[in-house]
């Protein structure tokens, strides 16, 4: 299978009380009817907890978010790569980024998958469609 490469729009949010304020805005944007490509949650202060949402429609969990009185940060450009899982994958694909003077922010991964993996590059927003001809 070649790579599918989707470019995705993130969002952070970060809600207060770790519990209930997770739970509370996992329930907005589901209520909202939001699908997720990725979400990703990590603690930022003792009661704090910071969201990255990677909704399969944007505007539908702006919306919701913005009907339920939250404030979105974003939004931000990343793309999602997916491809059969072989050694050496993920070194090709940063030794192409690089020969094109692509920088990657940050990347998250999981493999596995159905014999495949898939993975999240943060990117300039003027990077991407220059990824997306690299990588294709």
């Amino acid at each position: 299978m070649a790579l599918e490469i989707v470019q995705v729009e993130y969002y952070h949010i970060t809600v207060e009380d770790q519990m209930t304020g997770a739970a509370k805005l996992l329930s907005v944007i589901a209520g909202a009817g939001v699908d997720f490509h990725a979400f990703r949650a990590m603690p930022v202060e003792p009661n704090q907890t910071r969201f990255t949402l990677f909704a399969k429609d944007s505007a539908t969990m702006t919306a919701g978010a913005r009907k339920a009185g939250l404030t979105l940060d974003g939004p931000y450009a990343a793309l999602l790569i997916k491809g059969d899982e072989k050694s050496g994958a993920l070194a090709g694909i940063y030794e192409k980024l690089a020969q094109a003077g692509i920088q990657v922010g940050e990347a998250y991964g999981i493999a596995d998958i159905n014999a495949g993996y898939g993975i999240l590059l943060y990117l300039e927003q003027e990077d991407c469609g220059k990824a997306l001809t690299v990588l294709s």
